[in-house]
C-alpha cells in the first residue's frame, strides 16, 4: 500500500539537479496561454479543468469565425471524452457534435459545428 501525501500538502518533486516545491492545486500560478486554432488538445488537462478551458476555447472560435473544431481528448479509460461530450452537448455555442473521422482521431477526438 502506498502512502500518498494530503492534496493540500506540498511536495517535493526532483528532476536531475533541479529541485521544486509545488502545492498540487496551484502548479501552473500564471494562467497558460494556448493559441486558437481548429484543433484544441486536451491530454494535458484533467476532466475537472475542462469546463472553463471549453467556454473560452469555443467563445474563442466563434469570434475567429470558426464553423467546425476539433476537440482531442484521447481514447483513454474514456473519463475525459465522457466529460467533454457533458459540456458540449449543453453549451449554448454548439450545434452538433459527433466522433471525428477516422483519419483525424477517430473516438479519440470530437468534431464540433458551431453555431454562427
Amino acid at each position: 500500500m502506498s502512502k500518498r501525501p494530503p492534496k493540500n500538502q506540498k511536495t517535493s518533486v526532483q528532476s536531475e539537479k533541479n529541485v521544486c516545491l509545488r502545492d498540487d492545486e496551484d502548479f501552473f500560478p500564471e494562467p497558460v496561454v494556448i493559441p486558437i486554432e481548429e484543433e484544441l488538445d486536451l491530454h494535458t488537462f484533467s476532466a475537472r479543468e475542462v469546463e472553463p478551458l471549453l467556454d473560452d476555447y469555443l467563445t474563442a472560435c466563434v469570434r475567429k469565425g470558426f464553423r467546425e473544431v476539433k476537440i482531442i481528448h484521447g481514447k483513454g479509460t474514456g473519463v475525459l471524452k465522457a466529460r467533454v461530450r457533458s459540456i458540449l452537448a449543453k453549451h449554448q455555442l454548439v450545434l452538433h457534435l459527433a466522433d471525428a473521422d477516422y483519419q483525424t482521431g477517430g473516438w479519440g477526438a470530437t468534431k464540433v459545428i458551431l453555431k454562427q
